[in-house]
């Protein structure tokens, strides 16, 4: 189904929701079977904790693991994973991929983001699977490791900009930006990753991802050590027990629904979904 910068019916939407969740049924699944933790994040806990599954609106799915975790978590993918149905992306698999976290993506899909149509590695409707390295704990340090972080995102994301950011003096800046070798700004990233993680510090965060810059520059590890279950669309996931505080922290009051013209998911150019009954049995016997 070819939709230029369209949005989903209800219909359609929901059928993507249930493949998400299909993956987080498979990380699970892995998960418990290799002792490794996670826990969902940002909108899947918040729509657990609100609606006791997906934001409706809502078009993907997170999850986070600590760096430890997040390196067993794609070792054992390499024999763990149902490769016939998912596949694990990451820029050390995939040459072309530009993002410093992994996607668990479903095979037989398409989902291709606006702006990113050019970009050359494979697709489909896929869950985020975020590492998380420690964050210095002086405010000094702190900022300045996060503007290392930010300088690498912007490089990464520099192939993306350089098409579809919305002011033409930034696509030239990107554009210059984007002829830096991939393989270049990656290094960087392992340099910042091994330093990062050499003291145990209170606080984490996704390298190469936007973080609140509220003073803290990132999220305090306790909240992805310190699990519970939440119920999300029938199944129970592992969350952080002090939910409240990691939800009031990174939305404010979260009880409260945004705008109506505010409650919409991703703009994206392609998609193609797989029909109900190729899914998992549980999910279609429980949706």
């Amino acid at each position: 189904m070819d939709n230029k910068f369209k949005i989903m019916t209800n219909e359609e939407l929901r059928k993507m929701q249930l493949i998400q969740l299909e993956m987080l049924l498979e990380v699970e699944r892995i998960c418990k079977k290799c002792n490794i933790k996670y826990s969902i994040i940002a909108g899947t806990l918040l729509g657990a904790v609100r609606h006791k599954g997906y934001i409706p609106w809502d078009d993907d799915a997170d999850v986070a693991m600590l760096r430890s975790e997040y390196e067993k978590f794609c070792k054992a993918c390499e024999t763990e994973l149902d490769k016939n149905r998912f596949f694990l992306q990451t820029h050390s698999n995939t040459p072309d991929y530009r993002w410093g976290y992994g996607k668990i993506r479903r095979v037989g899909t398409e989902f291709v983001r606006k702006g990113q149509e050019h970009m050359k590695y494979q697709t489909g409707v896929f869950i985020d699977i975020f590492p998380l390295d420690n964050v210095p704990d002086n405010l000094f340090l702190r900022k300045t490791h996060n503007f290392f972080c930010t300088v690498i995102r912007k490089m990464l994301w520099s192939a993306v900009g350089a098409k579809c950011d919305k002011n033409a003096f930034m696509r030239s800046i990107y554009s210059i930006i984007s002829i830096i070798p991939r393989n270049f700004i990656f290094f960087l990233y392992d340099q910042l990753k091994k330093l990062s993680n050499k003291k145990n510090t209170e606080m984490v965060r996704i390298l190469t991802f936007p973080t609140p810059n509220n003073g803290y520059y990132g999220y305090y590890k306790k909240w992805y050590n310190d699990l519970g279950e939440l119920e999300f669309e029938g199944y129970k996931f592992p969350s952080p027990k002090d939910y409240d505080g990691y939800l009031t922290f990174k939305f404010g009051n979260y009880n409260e629904l945004p705008p109506i013209e505010q409650r919409q998911g991703h703009a994206f150019s392609y998609y193609k979904l797989i029909p109900i009954e190729e899914m998992t049995g549980n999910i279609e016997a429980n949706n």
